[in-house]
């Protein structure tokens, strides 16, 4: 029987979801579907023909809509109500990020999990389902380069929008990286602090572009981190690991070679969507098929609330221009924390 999903915001991402579970996707069903531009989110219906109902707000979805999960697609400053109420409904949560908006959101949305008893939520990190990922985790856990000592890695986009700021190059940029290095490294952060080179003349007169990230772990590695996001040249994700014995490097995406006018070289790709597609299917198949073992195995509240901590800190890195420390509660047992004992 098939997954019965809401999803709460038909924007883009929404959308994209919506196209995936239909078309490339088993084991799950759009059965619901909610945004504030009601006609917008009947247009995805009618578009890709569901046998889908309408509802006019995430709260009139969760009650009344026949739904056994959720897929949170909405405004970012949305999120935390929708997941909230999708976990007092007792329906798992697929989040796209931000989890919540601030750190505080996240501990509200990991308390009502724990208090539910049980793991219902997801967050949308999807790089940790992108092959090249997957590849340098295995290598690291196997200590093929030994222990990590450094690792560099570069965020950048061709361009920015108009309404983008220089905090965003954290909050909505560099935050995947935050979430997949420390997936990789399974090592708390410590503390950041950011720099910032000579400006592009390409970054509008509101903000500065680029930044330079330097991130410290508990256990000692240094990473640095280049936000860059008028390159002009390109969509481009990289990040190289040193470590002790050698040293492990993100591949390139796949891409035909072209010899041309007395040139040779591969297109770069321009849009994210396209770089990390088959993540995007991955890790919405990994929800549907962990629902139906019963246990979710993807990124959890925690990691939500650990983006969240430590975007702060590097938000606060670049106002002050010193280094920040990077505090976190204790980690809870339900996401693998040592219980807590009683009295």
């Amino acid at each position: 029987m098939a997954l019965k999903i809401g999803v709460i915001g038909t924007g883009a991402i929404g959308r994209d979801h919506i196209r995936r579970i239909t078309s490339n996707l088993s084991g799950g069903q759009i059965t619901a579907v909610t945004d504030v531009n009601e006609t917008a989110a009947k247009a995805v219906i009618d578009e890709y023909g569901l046998q889908a109902t309408f509802y006019v707000n995430d709260q009139e979805l969760l009650e009344k809509g026949d739904v056994d999960a959720v897929l949170i697609t909405s405004w970012g400053p949305a999120h935390e109500q929708s997941v909230l109420a999708a976990i007092e409904a007792g329906k798992y949560v697929f989040c796209e990020k931000p989890l919540a908006t601030t750190a505080e959101g996240c501990r509200r949305i990991i308390d009502a999990e724990i208090k539910h008893g049980k793991r219902l939520v997801q967050v949308g990190f999807m790089r940790r389902y992108d092959s090249g990922y997957v590849q340098l985790k295995q290598a690291i856990d196997e200590q093929v380069i030994g222990e990590p000592l450094m690792i560099r890695c570069a965020h950048r986009n061709p361009e920015s929008a108009p309404t983008y700021t220089s905090d965003m190059a954290i909050t909505d940029t560099l935050i995947h990286e935050i979430d997949v290095l420390h997936w990789l490294l399974n090592d708390d952060y410590k503390s950041v602090q950011v720099s910032y080179p000579r400006k592009t003349r390409h970054a509008l007169s509101h903000m500065r572009d680029p930044q330079v990230v330097l991130l410290e772990t508990n256990g000692g590695v240094l990473i640095t981190a280049e936000i860059f996001v008028n390159c002009r040249y390109g969509y481009d994700i990289q990040c190289e690991v040193i470590g002790e014995d050698g040293i492990v490097k993100l591949p390139e995406p796949s891409s035909i070679s072209i010899r041309k006018e007395a040139m040779f070289g591969t297109r770069i790709l321009m849009d994210w969507k396209d770089r990390f597609i088959e993540a995007y299917d991955r890790e919405i198949q990994d929800f549907i098929d962990s629902i139906g073992r019963g246990e979710l195995q993807g990124p959890t509240a925690w990691d939500g609330y650990i983006a969240a901590v430590t975007a702060d800190a590097c938000v606060k890195a670049q106002e002050s221009g010193e280094r920040e420390e990077i505090v976190f509660t204790e980690k809870p047992a339900l996401y693998g924390g040592q219980p807590v004992s009683q009295a």
